[in-house]
């Protein structure tokens, strides 16, 4: 059976200019092919650079990428997947105080809270509306939404390269 294909983009908000050429290199092994991104300066943090990238490759290659990327310090991405036939589209976001958040998104890119993450949330608070609120801020990525907020209007200018993944 034939893997659906899909695309999705890359946003690496800011990182540290030594650390460009292993994102670089990371990232080329998932798509297997040496990779040049055009890196800009990030003026939200001064001394960081960023870039974005569209790519299109079998389903999968979201979680590919962020994995890939996951675990170097001070670095902050974004990576996104569209829906494709039989899977979910995704969204995952990484700052170097929160981590990483995984959410599943649909077709127009919203964050879906699946039931039994909405279960948890009505269990664990008890019916106290503060802690209720808690749990789905948690759910959708609020404050890793709210850290790279000021991160993404930093690159409202910049050129998307698109990457194509034959697989």
């Amino acid at each position: 059976m034939a893997t659906s294909q899909t695309r999705g983009v890359i946003y690496i908000h800011s990182a540290p200019k030594a650390l460009c050429p292993h994102l670089e290199w990371a990232a080329g092994r998932v798509f297997g092919k040496a990779l040049n991104f055009e890196w800009i300066a990030q003026p939200v943090l001064p001394g960081a650079r960023r870039t974005e990238f569209a790519w299109e490759g079998p389903a999968g290659t979201g979680a590919a990428l962020a994995s890939a990327m996951r675990g170097w310090e001070h670095l902050r991405y974004e990576v996104t997947e569209d829906p494709a036939r039989g899977t979910d589209g995704g969204r995952w976001m990484h700052t170097p105080d929160l981590g990483i958040h995984f959410a599943p998104t649909d077709a127009a890119g919203n964050v879906v809270v699946p039931e039994d993450r909405l279960r948890y949330a009505l269990e664990v608070s008890l019916g106290d509306a503060a802690e209720l609120r808690r749990e789905l801020d948690v759910a959708l990525g609020a404050a890793w939404d709210e850290e790279l907020e000021p991160f993404r209007h930093a690159g409202d200018e910049v050129p998307v390269v698109w990457l194509h993944k034959v697989g």
